[in-house]
Formats: structure tokens, C-alpha cells, sequence
């Protein structure tokens, strides 16, 4: 995927995004005189790209290194780059409190690979983030913000000077990332509305999410978050729907295409699968033949030859 830069008139001096897409979230480049920082690493299968991205990034601005990688949450297309960049950089890793025991002991239990499907290569974290803290992220002293939801340990970064706000998959422009913790039987649609909350009430001009384009329209992204929430909640069922089908496109973008017979092996081995399908009252079986023809009928994939294919 090419770099797509987002327009220089949106951000103050010192800060570069760039947009990436699905498989890999945003990269947040911070740079000034005392550090050059940056948010969130992609998914491994990008991780060369990552670290062509930074090598430009630093040429471009005539700069001598990476000071240190900070990650907003710790899903796989958040930190993927993490183990690579470390390599390249030399940089220090830091990473949400609450993510110290899982990334020390690397458990498995406690990470979301395993579960999700997915893959990270292993890294070692220098540093904690802990909500209600501030850190300096290149020219710009940033306040650390907890935001669960998506993610029990995800953070938020703010800066009040310039208002703005690196979200994460918190808030994007249309929505939120998928809301996991229900998946597993764990609550998590009232503390997204409540981080929803949260962020309603900073003075915010601009956000800067895990996915998508940064905008603007802060107050319009919101109310059309609180919309899908309310869809999501009264109906639990239907996000344990979306989220499969999540699961299954992103790891398609990451294959292309696949044997039907292998995807139906992947998602009756996926955890956070089964738990779905458990939700939903299907047996496995019927789920693993459910799940790829509701991304078919989604427009999302198309089968061919007994093959599934990833639609853009």
C-alpha cells in the first residue's frame, strides 16, 4: 500500500500521518528538537513498508533516529511493526499499563493474536503509558487518556494547545472499531458510550483515528457513533455478526484469496470465533459455512473455484 500523506494545512508543525488502511492502522509521526516518536506500527505483513515509511520520514526531515514507538492498544494492526522497527531503530517500545505482565511473559492467555486469529511478532516494551499522565511526542507535550471499549486497555492522546485528538479506533469519522469484550461475554457497550462521552467533552478541532482520514467534523462523527451504538447494543446478536464478519475480511485483505476449505479450518480454530458463533446458537459447523457467504452477500468477497476471494 502506498504512503497517503494527509494534508499539512490539518496538522501543526512536527506531525506527519500516515494513512494505511485496514490491515495496518494510521501511523502517527511525531518529530521535533528533543524526539522523534511514533504512534502505532501496522500489522506485521507491512512491517517492511513501516519501516520504509519512518526511513523517509526521518531523511525527509533530517533527522537521526526514532526516539521510541508508543502504541495506543496492542491489537495486531496496531503494534504488528513494533519487532521490526525496534530492530531498524534501536527505539524504545512503550506500551498501555495494563499490557505489562501479557508483553512480558509474551502470554498468550492474555494477548489477542491467539484469539483474534492473527499474528504480532513478540517484542519487549521500556515504557508504560498510564492514563492522566502527559508524554512528549516530538515537538508536542501530549495528555495520556484511557479509552475502553474496543479494547479494555485501549489510550487516547490529546493535545489542548492544538486540540487535538489521535483517537485511535475509539471514534473514527463513521464509527468505531469493533467492540470485542461483547464478543466474549464481557461488557463493553457501556464503556464505549461512555469514552464517547469522554471525548465529547474535550475541546476537540481535530482527530486523527487508527483508520481513515482525520477529520474535522468532530460533533457529526460522534452522533454518528452513538447511532451505530445504539444498533449494536439493542441487539446483541448483531455484534456478534459484525464482528465475525470483521474477523474474516481482515484476515482475507491479509490473504487475498484462500481455499474455502482452509477458511472454514481458520475460523472453527479462531476463539474469538467461537465464542461468536456460541452467541449466535450456531454449531461451529453451520457457522464456518455461514460466516464466509455473509461476507459474499456483504459485497465484501466473492467465491470462486471453491476459493475466497477479497473484494476492495
Amino acid at each position: 500500500m502506498l504512503e497517503i500523506k494527509v494534508p499539512t494545512r490539518l496538522l501543526p508543525p512536527g506531525i506527519e500521518v500516515f494513512e494505511r488502511g485496514w490491515l495496518s492502522a494510521n501511523n502517527i509521526f511525531h518529530f521535533g528538537d528533543q524526539d522523534v516518536s511514533l504512534v502505532d506500527t501496522g500489522y506485521c505483513a507491512h512491517e517492511n513498508l513501516t519501516v520504509d515509511l519512518v526511513h523517509n520520514a526521518l531523511n525527509k526531515n533530517s533527522l537521526s533516529g526514532l526516539n521510541k514507538i508508543v502504541n495506543t492498544h496492542l491489537h495486531s494492526d496496531h503494534c504488528g511493526g513494533n519487532a521490526a522497527l525496534a530492530k531498524a531503530f534501536h527505539c524504545e517500545i512503550l506500551i498501555p499499563v495494563a499490557e505489562e505482565k501479557a508483553v512480558s511473559n509474551w502470554n498468550e492467555d492474555l494477548l489477542s493474536y491467539q484469539n483474534l486469529g492473527q499474528e504480532c511478532p513478540r517484542f519487549a516494551h521500556d515504557g508504560l503509558l498510564i492514563p492522566g499522565q502527559e508524554i512528549l511526542l516530538g515537538r508536542y507535550v501530549w495528555q495520556i487518556m484511557a479509552a475502553p471499549g474496543h479494547d479494555h486497555h485501549s489510550m487516547m492522546f490529546y493535545q489542548p494547545d492544538h486540540r487535538i485528538l489521535i483517537s485511535a479506533d475509539a471514534l473514527w469519522e463513521e464509527g468505531f472499531g469493533v467492540i470485542f469484550p461483547e464478543l466474549w461475554g464481557e461488557p463493553g457497550f457501556e464503556e464505549v458510550a461512555q469514552t464517547l462521552d469522554f471525548i465529547e467533552s474535550l475541546p476537540v478541532s481535530l482527530v486523527i483515528p487508527g483508520h481513515g482520514k482525520p477529520f474535522l467534523d468532530v460533533a457529526k462523527s460522534i452522533a454518528t457513533a452513538r447511532s451505530r451504538l445504539d444498533y449494536l447494543a439493542s441487539d446483541p446478536d448483531r455484534n456478534a455478526r459484525h464482528g465475525a464478519k470483521v474477523l474474516l475480511k481482515y484476515k482475507l485483505i491479509e490473504w487475498r484469496t484462500k481455499e474455502l476449505t482452509l477458511v472454514n479450518d481458520w475460523i472453527a480454530n479462531t476463539p474469538a470465533l467461537k465464542s461468536a458463533a456460541n452467541q449466535l446458537n450456531m454449531d461451529l459447523e453451520d457457522f464456518s459455512k455461514w460466516l464466509p457467504q455473509a461476507l459474499v452477500k456483504s459485497g465484501a468477497a466473492k467465491l470462486e473455484d471453491l476459493k475466497l476471494i477479497d473484494l476492495a
